[in-house]
C-alpha cells in the first residue's frame, strides 16, 4: 500500500504470519514454509506508530537485504515509505535454537549495479521474484539493513547515549504538558480545552493524549530493545540491567493499556480518579528513565 496504512484484509493476513512467526521462532507454514523471513518495524510516516511486517530477507556479509517487490503491484509497500521517512528499522529474526532476536538497524536504499546484482541474486534463489519486476513498471527497491555495531566503535555508543537521553527528555516533556492540560482542564481553566472539571471532554482528551504519548512510547521501546542487543554483546556484564528494562517495557505498556481501559469506562465528574490513575501510571515510567540512565551512559560515554 503507499501510505503506512493497510486494508483490513492485508493486515489480518501480516499478523496472522508475525503471530506464527513470533510463536515459533522465526518459522512460518503455509505458502510462506521454507521461506527466509524477518519482522521488520518501521514508524508509520502518518501515524507514527510502530508498523511491523514480514518480509523475505537476503543475508549478504553482515548486513539484511530486503525487497519492495509488493508481489509485483504497481504501489510500493507501506513499509518502504516508512524507513524512507524514517531508516531506523527494529528486526527480529529466528535463531537456529528456535529464538526470537531482536536487533537495531538503518535501511540504505542500494541503487545503479549494486542493487541490479543483489535484485538479480534474488531471483536465482527465488525465481518469483523475476515475475514480480515483469509485473510492474517500477524498478522494485532492494534496501540494505546495516546492523547497530557497538564494539568497534566508542564514538558512536557515545552518540547512542546522547540520542537516548535527548528521547527521555523528550518524552519527559511531553509527560509534564499533558499533566499540565489535564490539571488546568479539571480546575476550569478559560484556557484550558475543557470547559469544566465535570465536562464529558476530559476523559476524551485525555485518552487523545495518552494514545499519542503510548504510541510514542511503544516506538521508543521497540527501538530499545534492538539497541539491546547491540548493548549486551559490547557490555556483557550489563546482560543482568538489560533483562530487567526489557522487563520494565513490558510491565509500563501494561500498565498504559490498564490505563487506557479506565479511560474508555470513565463517566464525567471522574476528573480527578482519571488524573490519579495517570499519575500512578507514569510513575513506573520516570523510575524506568533513571534506572536506565544511571545504568547504561556510564558505559557508553566511555
Amino acid at each position: 500500500m503507499p501510505g503506512d496504512q493497510q486494508s483490513p484484509p492485508v493486515q489480518d493476513f501480516n499478523q496472522r504470519i508475525i503471530d506464527e512467526f513470533r510463536a515459533n521462532g522465526g518459522t512460518v507454514g503455509g505458502l510462506f514454509q521454507g521461506t527466509p523471513l524477518i519482522l521488520i518495524t518501521t514508524e508509520g510516516r502518518h501515524s507514527h506508530r510502530p508498523r511491523t511486517n514480514p518480509v523475505t530477507y537476503l543475508r549478504d556479509g553482515g548486513r539484511y537485504l530486503i525487497f519492495g517487490s509488493n508481489l509485483g503491484r504497481s504501489a510500493y509497500p507501506g513499509w518502504y515509505h516508512n524507513l524512507l521517512a524514517s531508516p531506523q528499522v527494529t528486526m527480529e529474526a529466528g535463531t537456529a535454537d528456535g529464538r526470537i532476536r531482536t536487533l537495531s538497524a538503518v535501511a540504505v536504499v542500494l541503487h545503479g549495479a549494486e542493487r541490479d546484482r543483489l535484485y538479480e541474486r534474488q531471483c536465482a534463489i527465488s525465481p518469483a521474484f523475476v515475475g514480480y519486476q515483469e509485473k510492474t513498471s517500477r524498478t522494485i527497491p532492494v534496501i540494505a539493513l546495516h546492523l547497530l555495531d557497538l564494539s568497534q566503535d566508542s564514538e558512536r555508543s557515545r552518540l547512542v547515549g546522547e540520542q537516548l537521553i535527548a528521547h527521555h527528555n523528550d518524552l519527559r516533556a511531553r509527560l509534564g504538558g499533558i499533566r499540565t492540560q489535564l490539571k488546568r482542564a479539571r480546575d476550569g481553566s478559560p484556557a484550558a480545552d475543557v470547559a469544566s472539571p465535570d465536562a464529558p471532554g476530559l476523559a476524551a482528551q485525555l485518552r487523545q493524549h495518552c494514545l499519542s504519548y503510548c504510541h510514542s512510547l511503544e516506538l521508543h521501546h521497540i527501538r530499545e530493545d534492538g539497541a539491546f542487543t547491540a548493548f549486551e554483546q559490547r557490555f556483557p556484564h550489563l546482560a543482568p540491567v538489560i533483562s530487567r528494562l526489557r522487563a520494565e517495557h513490558r510491565t509500563i505498556a501494561e500498565g498504559l493499556a490498564g490505563l487506557e481501559t479506565l479511560l474508555a469506562a470513565s463517566q464525567p465528574g471522574d476528573a480527578d480518579a482519571l488524573i490519579a490513575a495517570f499519575d500512578q501510571a507514569v510513575t513506573s515510567l520516570e523510575e524506568h528513565f533513571a534506572y536506565e540512565e544511571e545504568q547504561l551512559l556510564p558505559a557508553l560515554r566511555h
